[in-house]
């Protein structure tokens, strides 16, 4: 029998202590086995009533006919919710715990800004919905633009880009126009190794080629590397600050004065902006174009599905060359939506339309009411709390955790560890699929790159400090049996609903039919 901790409740029983005994079920209490819908299905069963199809002569549809019923599982209106809301319990969400995923800030999601974007006027406004009849919805995109603009120090923004990556591409897309205004042939991006790994992909896809930066040995950007680097070929650098080692990139001002005395642009990937709000305006360090991702730093927790919003802030350089449309303040106050048909007036450098319809309201509306009940000071709190509380696990941990960078300063929303001091055999996985029997969601593994068996944890601002010891103790415990050498390590999770699985062969081979013939 497990003996009742300081807190004076006892632990779950695990696994070498309930195999004797298992349940007829395969229930464990309250953690309920549940089997693929397939194998609940019933052929022939329905939960709906559904009238008898008032369908032309069949002849006429026999190209259209399957040549045999789909395979779809058949189940009551009773069986359909428990399985769903049974699957439903056994995922893990913000509300039941921190997600320590590394770059995407997990963070509490205030129910205040939920509901203001539930509003009727809001929830339900329609893309195709004349302006007229949707001007509070424009007051809300032209006073979000003013915000961002005024926390960036930039220029100009667009609304429009859906997500992170779409902003760079947004951004990539501003700058090449920009080239092309000046008569100029510059078709290479900088791209330091500590970047976000979209940032080359996009530059690819935006018909640019990449050129890697090599990173210094406390994890920053080599300035003499990238300086030897530039010439009339380079069209920008794209660059992560703070980056993805989770460090402050210092030589930032010295980045942007030489790309933009080579004649190139500075883009800024401003996925980690949770960490420098209102301590760091982006456009004082030199840069031209930064998506900020609504959903990481300004409500609503990255991930989960969607929707995203990545709203590209512009320098006074680039923002001649935006995307359509675009909200304006009129003499009058009002607030208008720029299109196609005004651009020539307007607008008559921009390189065109990013997205058939104006951004995401819903996200717009969230991180707008995140800005005003935050207000300057609360911002500024945000990032201070979320440095505080990355460089408490940073310190907390790295005595048996190997930290490549902990030498470098104090780091900024995260922290990096690598699995370097671990006894033979034991690597990444074993602590991350070791977490999941403590309760918790895994930090990102083997990401970045440029560190070997990287686990990079973010426990952003909303983290209270009894939260994180708590955290802080099972990633310790887990580290030591690795350091240990305890073989049960391997077999991790033992308490999930599932063990462990060959990730590999799930890529590579997976199962998507379920076939009644076999019994699969």
């Amino acid at each position: 029998m497990n003996a009742p901790n300081k807190a004076g409740w006892r632990p779950a029983m695990g696994d070498a202590e309930v195999t004797a005994s298992p349940t007829a079920s395969g229930d464990k209490a309250l953690m309920l086995e549940e089997p693929l819908i397939f194998e609940l299905g019933r052929p022939g069963t329905c939960g709906v009533d559904i009238d008898e199809a008032d369908l032309p002569p069949m002849d006429a549809l026999a190209s259209f006919l399957r040549a045999a019923p789909p395979a779809l599982p058949g189940l009551t209106e009773p069986e359909a919710v428990r399985h769903y809301t049974r699957l439903s319990r056994q995922n893990y969400a913000i509300d039941l715990g921190p997600f320590p995923l590394g770059s995407c800030t997990m963070k509490h999601n205030p129910r205040l800004n939920e509901k203001v974007a539930r509003l009727p006027g809001f929830a339900d406004v329609h893309p195709l919905a004349p302006q007229q009849t949707v001007r509070g919805a424009l007051e809300v995109i032209n006073q979000l633009a003013f915000w961002l603009i005024e926390l960036t120090g930039m220029h100009g923004v667009a609304m429009s880009p859906k997500a992170g990556a779409h902003g760079e591409l947004c951004g990539l897309l501003c700058i090449k126009a920009a080239i092309a205004a000046r008569g100029e042939d510059r078709h290479v991006i900088l791209v330091p190794e500590s970047a976000h790994g979209t940032n080359p992909a996009t530059a690819a896809f935006a018909g640019f080629s990449v050129e890697s930066i090599p990173a210094t040995a406390d994890g920053r950007v080599d300035l003499a590397a990238l300086k030897a680097k530039l010439g009339p070929q380079v069209a920008g650098v794209m660059i992560t600050n703070p980056n993805t080692c989770g460090l402050f990139e210092r030589d930032m001002k010295a980045i942007s004065d030489a790309v933009h005395a080579a004649g190139g642009y500075v883009y800024c990937d401003g996925a980690n902006f949770n960490a420098v709000v209102g301590k760091v305006r982006p456009g004082d360090l030199g840069i031209d174009a930064m998506h900020i991702n609504l959903h990481k730093t300004f409500s609503t927790p990255h991930g989960g599905g969607g929707p995203g919003s990545g709203p590209v802030v512009l320098s006074a350089a680039l923002s001649p060359f935006g995307p359509l449309p675009f909200t304006a303040r009129r003499a009058d106050g009002s607030v208008v939506l720029i299109e196609e048909e005004d651009a020539e007036a307007e607008h008559p450098q921009s390189f065109g339309r990013m997205a058939a319809f104006h951004g995401q309201m819903g996200m717009f509306t969230r991180a707008l009411a995140y800005i005003l009940s935050h207000g300057a000071d609360g911002l500024k709190q945000v990032a201070e709390d979320a440095v505080l509380n990355a460089n408490y696990v940073l310190r907390s941990l790295e005595d048996v955790l190997d930290a490549p960078f902990g030498g470098a300063g104090p780091c900024m929303h995260e922290a990096l560890f690598s699995d370097a001091g671990l006894a033979e055999g034991f690597s990444t996985i074993d602590i991350a699929k070791g977490l999941i029997d403590e309760g918790f969601h895994p930090m990102t593994v083997y990401f970045p790159l440029v560190v070997h068996g990287a686990m990079l944890v973010e426990p952003t601002e909303t983290e209270s400090k009894a939260g994180l010891d708590r955290f802080i103790g099972s990633l310790r415990h887990v580290a030591q049996r690795a350091r240990a050498g305890d073989d049960s390590l391997h077999g991790a999770p033992h308490f999930a609903p599932r063990r462990r699985l060959d990730e590999t062969l799930a890529a590579r081979k997976p199962v998507l039919v379920w076939k009644e013939q076999a019994g699969e």
